[in-house]
């Protein structure tokens, strides 16, 4: 079989030969009634029926992997893709740096492998669960096709890891795999593993951020782990990647097209100070300060993913060659960080300061660093359009201590630019960094659905180009009527 090739002759598409992994496919296909399961009950509520035009990997040669056409959800083919292997790979860092890459899970790093491999597979699903009902209050027929593109790819990516569980772990594996359609975001009983995937999104908003910041971790942490010394982890992340990036460009595009049209109706409007909220917001659209804010909180959200900024667990996952660092193969260094330091910020004797620690302990904070620059490369897009609008008004990133839960900071208060303070400032004055109830009604107040094609709610400009270079008035989503 041509590794590039998938197959879709079978129930499950791959391009990993399960037809001749009998065990293997049984148990695929064990679990496959309770993902659709889940899919029918946690996947887009109201939309399981519309025909959506959708893009399908048939390949994962990056030069041309995916067609597209119209599909009912429900029948997307959701299948295992693995980048192609490289020939005489081998592990890129850690204790068994230069030996080859590992076919097989290495008895000794067993269960630190299968906690990596659960953690990314459950993110996948709860991203999901926590869009479920944003078709309702789609502001067009493009982004409505956009959400669900992203909805069937997290789906496909939660089979990405499912597969690795199945096939590598045994039965702590297909338990393991169980467990992934049983947990819900945001459950009290038995929630997601991660806090941010805990958190609603109830705007689209809110989705585009999400899909900007949180995704983005995502890219990180699949970025890390492409870089494992078990080979099939670094394939099966390689191929996700290419999908990745279509979430990332629905969140800095949508934020884009927020912004823009907000400068536009302010222009039109003759207000000249962005600040000036209620007139902003009388226009109908979502004001700068507000966008501020929910940037504020996404960011902070995400911060968190990234655990302690010194950790014992990331230490020992490099050093076992389990999970590398963002572009490992590209760093100039030993690849061991044997006596190595890195910069961490820290809080000492109540101010943030940078202390270095050993660069083994602190990759972390190292991910971060590389995830918070690599977010800055859409904010300069966005500033762009408000200073070319003329407008004296900047998006920023708030500091790393602001709005923390876990981490260095997780015990104290700091405003957006990173001064430390008490919690009577910090309650008095939270209503203008993150988003309030009223930010919300107001929000919600915009997010009524426009289904006709080419049509946009008035709060959101349109794209620049189509999807698949198709024009503007295009029928992304066929909705049942």
């Amino acid at each position: 079989m041509n590794i590039m090739n998938v197959d879709y002759t079978t129930k499950i598409p791959n391009n990993v030969n399960l037809n001749e992994d009998r065990q293997v496919l049984k148990a695929l296909e064990g679990w496959h009634p309770g993902y659709m399961d889940w899919w029918s009950d946690m996947g887009p509520e109201g939309f399981q029926q519309s025909l959506v035009y959708l893009r399908t990997a048939y390949s994962v040669d990056p030069r041309g992997w995916a067609k597209f056409d119209y599909v009912r959800m429900p029948e997307y083919r959701w299948g295992i893709l693995l980048a192609p292997q490289e020939e005489n790979r081998v592990i890129p860092f850690g204790e068994h740096y230069g030996e080859p890459a590992w076919q097989e899970v290495p008895g000794e790093h067993r269960a630190m492998l299968r906690r990596l491999i659960v953690i990314q597979g459950d993110t996948e699903p709860a991203s999901v669960e926590q869009q479920r009902h944003l078709g309702k209050t789609a502001p067009s027929l493009y982004d409505l096709r956009n959400l669900f593109q992203v909805n069937v790819e997290e789906g496909r990516h939660l089979w990405a890891m499912v597969y690795l569980l199945q096939k590598y772990f045994g039965r702590d594996g297909r338990e393991e795999a169980d467990e992934l359609l049983r947990r819900r975001s945001g459950d009290a009983d038995s929630p997601r593993m991660l806090g941010a995937f805990n958190e609603k999104t109830p705007d689209w908003l809110s989705f585009f951020m999400f899909t900007y910041f949180t995704d983005r971790d995502g890219k990180m942490q699949l970025h890390s782990l492409a870089q494992s010394g078990f080979d099939p982890l670094s394939r099966t992340c390689r191929f996700m990647l290419t999908e990745e990036a279509h979430h990332m460009f629905v969140g800095e595009t949508g934020i884009s097209r927020v912004v823009q049209r907000t400068c536009e109706a302010m222009k039109a409007a003759g207000i000249s100070d962005p600040s000036d909220i209620a007139k902003v917001r009388a226009l109908g659209v979502i004001d700068l300060p507000t966008i501020q804010k929910k940037l504020n909180l996404h960011y902070s959200l995400s911060l968190d993913l990234f655990g302690s900024e010194v950790s014992t667990n990331a230490a020992n996952a490099f050093h076992a060659g389990i999970k590398g660092r963002y572009r490992e193969t590209q760093i100039e260094d030993d690849h061991r960080l044997q006596n190595s330091t890195y910069p961490v910020l820290k809080l000492v004797n109540g101010q943030i300061k940078r202390v270095d620690e050993p660069a083994l302990t602190a990759l972390n904070m190292r991910l971060r660093d590389d995830y918070t620059q690599d977010c800055a490369k859409g904010m300069l897009r966005w500033n762009k359009i408000i200073s070319l609008a003329g407008y004296d008004f900047k998006l920023t990133l708030p500091n790393v201590a602001f709005h923390r839960q876990i981490g260095e900071f997780k015990d104290i208060h700091a405003t957006p630019d990173g001064v430390l303070i008490d919690d009577s400032t910090w309650d008095k004055r939270k209503s203008g960094w993150l988003p309030s109830l009223d930010d919300g009604d107001f929000i919600a107040s915009l997010m009524t659905p426009v289904t006709e094609p080419g049509g946009f709610a008035p709060w959101i400009s349109p794209p620049k180009v189509g999807i698949d270079n198709k024009p503007g008035d295009f029928e992304y989503v066929k909705i049942e009527t």
